[in-house]
């Protein structure tokens, strides 16, 4: 639902929840990779508009964090001419975080990747 997508990424807590606070660790803080993997389900069922707008997103996101994603960051609503808002001990760069700017070009063009047959489909 919309109350998920902060503009940056997905939260991982609603932003309509009773617990949800943009800066809690996991009650509606933003993880890179969680919003890839939730970016390759959208795909799986044919959202790709969907993975787009988390692609852009995530980009975006890492334009402000010097190209390197932390390990999270703020689940605050994005705001024209804001930046996302880093959260205070997130590891930066993270390495999961920068693995999931290449799931969400996966899931955006659709490639599986067999890598035990060495094969891209």
């Amino acid at each position: 639902s919309a109350s998920f997508h902060s503009g940056w990424g997905l939260r991982t807590l609603a932003d309509d929840a009773v617990f949800f606070n943009p800066m809690s660790y996991h009650n509606g803080s933003i993880w890179p990779h969680d919003t890839a993997l939730c970016g390759v389900g959208l795909a799986r069922y044919g959202e790709r508009e969907s993975v787009v707008r988390l692609m852009s997103g995530t980009f975006e996101a890492a334009v402000h964090f010097n190209m390197r994603l932390p390990e999270l960051f703020c689940g605050f609503t994005r705001a024209p001419g804001e930046a996302p808002i880093a959260y205070p001990v997130a590891c930066l760069p993270q390495a999961w975080s920068a693995g999931s700017a290449f799931m969400l070009m996966q899931a955006c063009l659709g490639l599986e990747i067999d890598g035990w047959e060495g094969e891209l489909h």
